[in-house]
């Protein structure tokens, strides 16, 4: 795993918590809180886009049913 650092958790109103993340490299990270050894990783601005989409409501199709 890489050396990440993991900003405080970032919680709604209901829903689970999550945490953002850097390593050295300048990769960013997107983990559960809680759960941070599984994690999704890609650019800064691919991740800041999912955020955003996620927030405005278009990223409900990836929640399991």
């Amino acid at each position: 795993m890489p050396d990440i650092t993991w900003e405080e958790p970032y919680c709604a109103e209901g829903s689970a918590c999550y945490r953002i993340g850097v390593d050295d490299n300048g990769n960013s990270y997107i983990a559960v809180a809680g759960r941070e050894d599984t994690y999704l990783t890609d650019t800064t601005d691919a991740l800041r886009q999912l955020i955003r989409d996620i927030k405005a409501g278009k990223a409900d199709h990836l929640l399991p049913e």
